[in-house]
């Protein structure tokens, strides 16, 4: 008599994901991704009304700025109380503050700093350990084609996510002997609420012709589409880094 394995049930099973930045553009669009493939949710973001307006079903939506380290673990331990461990932690929250090196504020580096760097090493450090001990688990963190290669008026940006790039990589070495999977999404160019928030008018005019000129900049649902088709290969399959632009972006 045929039955239904319990490696099927575990497959079937919908699991907790975590998600920083989910208010708006990248994020937002991977929490409507995962939400209409039936996963539970943590949303977190500063604008929490945003995440609500959305109206996600299974979604635990909480105003954490992920510098926050304690807020954030309060968080998690709320939608593991309430949907189990933690199977997956997108830390996409980030920041971009591009311009002229010599003029930009120092107070700006140190933001990007913050956010791009020390943002995905406390969503790292919340949950790497459990999976460890579990012998499960799955690590996305965003990066970009500017932590593969440098570009103008990108130097701080470029620096941070060279790091997130490099911290990705070691830790993924270290930990995958213990069936933790560790990886980054680098997208290309994509429009986003990133471009309006504090970029120079040069760099961010610089950056709109480009992308005209190009055909256009990536749609984040299709990096949203990426995320999730990487975090659904089978757990003993690592996708251990996806760089994903518009095909006329040449650099």
């Amino acid at each position: 008599m045929w039955g239904i394995s319990s490696n099927h049930l575990d497959m079937e099973e919908k699991k907790l994901i975590v998600i920083t930045g989910a208010s708006s553009g990248i994020g937002e669009a991977i929490a409507r991704s995962f939400a209409a493939a039936g996963y539970p949710m943590l949303l977190l973001a500063r604008r929490v009304e945003r995440m609500e307006a959305m109206q996600l079903p299974d979604a635990i939506c909480r105003q954490v700025d992920v510098l926050d380290l304690e807020g954030m673990r309060k968080a998690i331990a709320e939608a593991e109380g309430q949907y189990g461990k933690v199977d997956c932690i997108i830390n996409n929250a980030g920041v971009m503050i591009n311009g002229d090196p010599a003029g930009q504020d120092p107070e700006d580096w140190q933001r990007m700093l913050d956010v791009n760097i020390r943002g995905v090493l406390n969503g790292i450090h919340l949950v790497l350990s459990d999976m460890m001990e579990r012998k499960t688990g799955t690590i996305i963190n965003m990066g970009s084609i500017a932590g593969r290669k440098t570009f103008a008026s990108h130097s701080v940006y470029c620096g941070t996510k060279f790091a997130v790039h490099a911290i990705t990589e070691n830790i993924r070495e270290e930990v995958a002997g213990s069936n933790v999977r560790v990886l980054t999404i680098a997208p290309g160019m994509v429009y986003t609420e990133l471009l309006d928030n504090g970029c120079e008018e040069s760099a961010r005019q610089g950056w709109l012709d480009y992308a005209e000129q190009i055909g256009g900049a990536l749609d984040p649902k299709s990096i949203a589409q990426t995320v999730l088709f990487s975090y659904q290969m089978p757990q003993e399959v690592s996708v251990r880094e996806v760089v994903i632009c518009p095909t006329g972006q040449e650099p």
